[in-house]
């Protein structure tokens, strides 16, 4: 079924087009993606969908009853109340309910109502809709969803008796995301939903939505979660969409062979256009030949001229050099531990990278990545072990923050004044490498955007010629097709690349090493991301078979002990072992929590059964019955969240 159609949209801001008769069209369960240079107006068509801008042209028609939940790029969560308390807002008729059946299961347990046999049935009566609108709505299991989207979204159980104000800009985003995906629309339509998400956040966001009910349109600079998730690619450029079927991956080879038979056509037709009119030329003077040539003539003008297949708005160019090669060992690091004032992030630190290595660090947010880059440039100090550079090494830093950037700069500039032995034509001509054209260049860095900022940055990384380059977060704020110059570029570097990166496709495609950063040590896997999640699955394979084995030996209950005492005492094997036991806990958990909510659903009807109301001992024992599974839900879950947070 059609959900939503948006045909011929047109958007202007004053002179300048923004969308021009873009269509997009959703049908239901269908996973779209929208995709784009920056500035190429994907947010403002989304904005446009959820009715949050109006267009100046176009139509847009959503299927009678169908509900769309709105992902701003930026959004916010802005209230006095806890994380949990938000959350349940979403679910305040479910609990409304809720509490009216504790009220009525209290009054069916009065001595006035159990022996008045029509005061009973009035009650009981009122219970049994209201159960039945309790159940219809999901309210047995809303808490353990609100618990499960919160703890996906990194959002513990020790949080949520946070006041949202505490939460710094990108929690509130997630908070909102959480917020959304529990309303649960027909439509998500979701602007950059993974920012401020961690790879592990990513993966549960993208199994989430694999599962969601709904459909769904987003925006996203993510290659790895479109390929994951959607099914649907539109393409905006110069302010028109084009449709593709498949997700990221297959748009892209659709549109290089679409490029190449539109190329083809053009240039036929041009070559024909070129012979008619040549022949034109030559005969229509001669007498003998004229008639023809003016026949040629007519058959041009009906000629439906093909348009030059469009190429992409603002396209990157450039690519980085080194000034001198590097000794073949590049950075070695023994036993070195990162720190942030007295707090330690991840010790155990060995690293030995060669020349021409692409190395990728990975791990939690929090766990030293960033420290990590800073430790190398001088930055940061570690707090314990040896670290050394090797003969003839550069370092060109790209900080993620660009706080090598002077705000009140102008672009050039900050160029110029970084490489003053260059003269103007070469650094406008850079500048214009990195779409700083005409007045640009003259603007001030504090009033550039993300993206722009970026390209400055890496501008001036390109004009280093560093032979080690140590890049953290590169493709924030870039646009796919940047981020795919970007890539070529790296891929023909001479130097050594160190690099943080939560984009799974640029690592995918970019890294030949992982290493992989924990607080206890850096694990080094041999290949790119697909090759490291194989290998982590491999591993976590393994311990479950190990931990299944040493299950059958060994009670649960002595696998959960003192987790200091497991992290000092137990070998790897045991704390695999006590994982897996955890896991199995987490399970058992929901297994019961389950079994009790289908009994009190039981209990319940049997409460309204008249044969119940009609014997005054057998109302009363099921009341309590119900009232004691209900309690000892309550705990269970309690249990659930600490278990969920081990997870």
């Amino acid at each position: 079924m059609l959900l939503l159609q948006a045909t011929s949209i047109e958007k202007r801001y004053g002179a300048e087009v923004i969308l021009e008769r873009a269509d997009v069209a959703v049908q239901t369960g269908e996973r779209v993606g929208l995709v784009g240079v920056n500035g190429a107006g994907k947010s403002t068509l989304l904005k446009i969908i959820a009715n949050e801008t109006l267009p100046d042209g176009g139509e847009l028609h959503l299927h009678r009853g169908t509900t769309i939940g709105y992902l701003e790029q930026a959004s916010t969560i802005e209230s006095g109340k806890t994380i949990i308390d938000e959350m349940r807002d979403v679910f305040a008729d479910v609990f409304a309910t809720e509490k009216r059946l504790r009220k009525l299961e209290q009054e069916m347990g009065e001595p006035d109502v159990l022996s008045d046999e029509r005061k009973y049935n009035t009650v009981t009566a009122q219970y049994a809709r209201l159960t039945e609108v309790f159940s219809e709505a999901g309210g047995f299991a809303v808490e353990a969803k609100i618990r499960g989207v919160l703890h996906g979204l990194d959002f513990p159980t020790s949080m949520h008796a946070r006041d949202v104000r505490s939460l710094s800009g990108g929690q509130k985003t997630r908070l909102a995301l959480a917020r959304l995906l529990l309303t649960a629309p027909d439509i998500l339509v979701l602007d950059e939903p993974t920012n401020y998400l961690d790879i592990a956040t990513l993966t549960w966001l993208e199994n989430y939505l694999q599962s969601y009910p709904g459909a769904m349109l987003t925006v996203s600079h993510d290659r790895y979660f479109l390929d994951a998730i959607v099914t649907i690619i539109y393409e905006l450029n110069q302010g028109k969409t084009k449709r593709y079927t498949g997700n990221y991956s297959r748009y892209i080879a659709l549109k290089a062979h679409d490029h190449t038979i539109e190329q083809k056509n053009f240039e036929s037709q041009q070559a024909e256009i070129v012979r008619m009119e040549d022949f034109v030329r030559r005969n229509i003077a001669r007498a003998s030949t004229t008639n023809l040539a003016k026949s040629r003539q007519k058959m041009l003008e009906r000629i439906d001229r093909l348009e030059r297949p469009r190429g992409e708005d603002g396209q990157t160019n450039f690519s980085f050099d080194i000034k001198r090669q590097s000794g073949n060992d590049v950075l070695i690091m023994e036993d070195t531990s990162l720190t942030i004032g007295e707090r330690t992030l991840c010790k155990q630190v060995d690293l030995h990278i060669v020349r021409g290595e692409r190395v990728a660090l990975v791990g939690p947010n929090g766990v030293g990545k960033t420290t990590l880059l800073r430790t190398i440039v001088g930055e940061t100090q570690f707090s314990k072990g040896q670290m050394r550079l090797g003969s003839g090494v550069q370092i060109g830093y790209y900080d993620q923050e660009q706080h090598s950037l002077s705000p009140q700069q102008t672009v050039i500039d900050e160029l110029w004044d970084a490489f003053p032995q260059l003269d103007q034509t070469k650094v406008r001509t850079v500048l214009g490498n990195f779409l700083f054209s005409g007045d640009d260049v003259q603007k001030k860095i504090a009033d550039l955007s993300g993206g722009e900022r970026s390209r400055v940055a890496l501008a001036k990384l390109m004009l280093e010629q560093s032979n080690f380059l140590l890049l953290d977060e590169p493709t924030n704020h870039l646009d796919l097709l940047s981020k795919e110059r970007l890539e070529i570029a790296l891929l023909d570097y001479p130097g050594t690349l160190l690099f943080v990166s939560h984009d799974r496709y640029f690592i995918n495609k970019i890294a030949t090493r992982i290493i992989e950063l924990s607080p206890t040590k850096a694990t080094s896997f041999l290949g790119n991301y697909d090759d490291y999640a194989e290998k982590v699955k491999e591993r976590e394979q393994d311990a479950l078979e190990k931990q299944e084995a040493m299950a059958k030996i060994a009670p649960i209950s002595a696998l959960t002990g003192s987790a200091k005492w497991v992290s000092e005492r137990e070998t790897a094997r045991d704390k695999a072992r006590l994982e897996r036991a955890r896991a199995e806990k987490f399970q058992q958990l929901e297994d019961r929590i389950a079994r009790l909510e289908q009994e009190i659903a039981e209990l319940e009807e049997k409460m309204c059964a008249p044969e119940t109301f009609a014997d005054a001992d057998i109302a009363k024992q099921t009341t309590v019955a119900y009232q004691a599974k209900r309690e000892l839900v309550a705990s269970l879950y309690d249990e659930w969240e600490q278990a969920a947070d081990i997870q």
